[in-house]
């Protein structure tokens, strides 16, 4: 008993490092993720529970000493068993793979939200905030086109309002993720992800790299606040008010590889960054720049290569070397 404490109290003492913010988010889309997690494990704990509990059952029941077993060797078949053994997982693959389908078309990172948290559909009137985020070695830039500021390693949104993340990266691949905001979606460089989110609660939040990028990785930490519409209005005037401009050249010099940078805001942001980042076409005579073209029928912007680039898209670099 004495040995058994002992290897209990370490556990313990690491466990109380851990955060349950994954199962106690402060988003709706997080807590929808949240659910879809609870549900999976509960129907899959119907089939291993009984499983494991039956197996010590009959090895107990069928120990060499308990003389009261029957002994059977002529046994073989048994249809109830046959049902029993194959029904019950047919029936929890079934309603797993029907949660799995509905949710995923339902928590689509790409679709627009349709409530602000249960019970509470989207207003009409209401306009999603849109930030456009870069993933660079080793910080993170968010661009706030609508409100024409930009911010290294820093991000606020006011709580109840839909926020549509706009995402891509400079260099290598990598991924941003806000554990109490929503799961985590990849930034690739040339290319453009996107999410939709919303926090519920006021509070600061965790956001960094989820996915190894090279030797600042563990340094793309950053700061999300939810807060109200008043106090978003003066954060944004805090960056008009404090910082410099954003135009590429600036963003050239930022994009250049650093570890643990500190916050940094912009007062004014150069129109089209985002896009000539994506197309790749801050300098437009480079052969990795492709042009922004209007898809007929449709008007969205896809980027293809340029006349003078070479053909196809440039390779992505899952991690960027030291």
């Amino acid at each position: 008993m004495k040995a058994l404490r002992g290897l209990l109290l370490p556990i313990a003492t690491l466990l109380t490092g851990c955060s349950t913010v994954l199962m106690s988010p402060s988003g709706d889309l997080a807590v929808q993720q949240r659910n879809l997690i609870i549900t999976s494990t509960l129907l899959m704990m119907i089939i291993i529970v009984p499983v494991i509990v039956l197996t010590l059952l009959f090895a107990w029941h069928y120990r060499a000493s308990n003389k009261k077993a029957t002994y059977d060797p002529e046994w073989s078949h048994s249809t109830m068993l046959e049902l029993l053994i194959w029904s019950a997982p047919l029936l929890i693959i079934i309603a797993l793979g029907a949660v799995t389908w509905v949710s995923t078309h339902k928590l689509d990172p790409f679709r627009p939200l349709e409530r602000l948290s249960y019970g509470r559909p989207v207003p009409a009137d209401v306009q999603p905030l849109t930030v456009e985020v870069v993933a660079l070695d080793w910080k993170w830039l968010f661009i706030y086109p609508e409100q024409g500021i930009a911010t290294v390693n820093e991000l606020a949104a006011p709580v109840d309002r839909p926020i549509r993340f706009k995402i891509t990266a400079s260099t290598v691949m990598n991924s941003f993720f806000i554990p109490a905001l929503a799961g985590q979606i990849y930034a690739m460089p040339g290319m453009e992800t996107k999410l939709q989110a919303v926090i519920n609660k006021p509070g600061e939040f965790q956001g960094f790299s989820a996915n190894y990028s090279g030797e600042g990785f563990s340094g793309m930490h950053f700061l999300f606040h939810g807060v109200s519409e008043e106090a978003f209005a003066q954060w944004i005037q805090r960056a008009k008010a404090g910082g410099g401009s954003l135009d590429r050249e600036a963003y050239v010099k930022l994009a250049q590889p650093s570890q643990n940078d500190p916050v940094r805001r912009y007062a004014a942001v150069e129109p089209g960054l985002f896009l000539a980042i994506v197309t790749r076409c801050l300098q437009p005579d480079s052969p990795s720049c492709m042009k922004p073209m209007k898809m007929q029928g449709i008007g969205s912007e896809v980027a293809v290569p340029a006349a003078k680039g070479t053909e196809g898209m440039p390779a992505v670099p899952m991690a960027h070397p030291k």
